[in-house]
């Protein structure tokens, strides 16, 4: 695997490791949930909920590499550039920037 040395570099190869419509769709339901689990916390101050973050987060965003992708999530090689462009899709599928159907 090539060695990435800025996040401007990863991006696209992080992109074209969500090429599946549904992986990136799971992902972006997931990166949602967290969230909204985060604003409950800060609602409620329910900090036990924060239990979920990772396992809502990493649950659908595997979830989508596992059985769609059918790929290695780049979290294993890259974890903070991963996590990192997970939130940067987000915003670029809410943005209009990504789409899920391609």
């Amino acid at each position: 695997m090539h060695k990435f040395n800025r996040f401007k570099e990863f991006y696209p190869f992080y992109l074209e490791q969500h090429s599946d419509p549904t992986c990136k769709l799971l992902h972006f339901i997931g990166s949602w949930l967290v969230l909204t689990v985060l604003a409950f916390v800060i609602l409620t101050g329910t900090l036990a909920a924060l239990w979920f973050v990772p396992i809502i987060g990493y649950g659908f965003a595997w979830v989508g590499h596992f059985f769609f992708e059918q790929n290695k999530p780049a979290t294993f090689s890259y974890p903070f550039y991963s996590l990192l462009g997970d939130w940067v899709m987000f915003k670029d599928i809410l943005a209009g920037n990504v789409d899920f159907k391609k």
